[in-house]
């Protein structure tokens, strides 16, 4: 078995939340707080920030975590984890850990990682959790996804799915945005122009699905908090002020 890395996109330009990579909580850069939940998962070999900004690659080098540089060009995060995992050919299997999840549980990285390295059906995995309230249901940014009897994915969309014609008996399931990739799978992906339904809801992973990809799920019980805006920031330094 090829090494497993963990690689977190990690880019300072933000509609929303600019430079959100270095925003320190508690003495430490949001960055920070995602590499040594990272460090924490068992099953990684590597953990490797990839960023296109010198501030970024600077920090993570000061409290002493492994960093690459990576092109500005790229458009996304997966196309940024591909460049750093084409300068490895030891890596086999790779999970994008997204910059802005400081408060990712270590055993669900680990859940992402085992499905790529010991499901042979699996090209790519991710997680998903159950969604108990209508506002998170009919949320466009609460991304939806449906699965099948051995919990590979069927679709995402930010749509409510399914449609309700009989109710009381669906589970709705929200998608958290981590994913682990077999090496030929990241590759693969990344080289396959844009489809229909990617296009339309704007959901990159539409693209595997719709070139016949398998999307392995796991469901876990917690609500991420990703860090996007001035008020999930505050949100964040709260539940780290509780836990002190």
């Amino acid at each position: 078995m090829g090494k497993t890395a963990i690689i977190i996109p990690a880019r300072y330009g933000s509609s929303r939340l600019e430079g959100k990579p270095l925003i320190e909580v508690n003495g430490k850069p949001i960055i920070q707080w995602v590499y040594e939940k990272a460090r924490q998962a068992k099953l990684a070999d590597l953990i490797i920030v990839a960023t296109d900004d010198e501030r970024i690659f600077a920090t993570v080098k000061a409290f002493g975590g492994e960093v690459e540089m990576t092109s500005a060009d790229h458009k996304c995060g997966s196309d940024r984890i591909r460049e750093v995992a084409e300068r490895h050919p030891e890596i086999s299997y790779i999970v994008n850990l997204q910059g802005d999840e400081p408060l990712i549980k270590p055993e669900s990285i680990d859940d992402v990682a085992r499905n790529v390295q010991e499901d042979d059906n699996a090209d790519i995995s991710t997680l998903i959790r159950i969604l108990k309230t209508d506002e998170e249901i009919n949320n466009p940014n609460q991304v939806k996804c449906v699965i099948d009897n051995n919990g590979y994915a069927l679709y995402f969309s930010r749509s409510k799915i399914p449609y309700e014609r009989n109710t009381g008996v669906a589970t709705f399931y929200g998608h958290l945005g981590i994913y682990g990739y077999k090496r030929e799978a990241l590759l693969k992906m990344t080289s396959l122009p844009q489809t229909p339904l990617e296009k339309t809801e704007s959901l990159e992973q539409l693209r595997a699905l719709e070139n016949g990809m398998k999307i392995k799920t796991s469901v876990v019980d917690f609500v991420p908090v990703g860090i996007d805006t001035k008020e999930d920031l505050e949100k964040f330094k709260e539940i780290i002020r509780r836990a002190l």
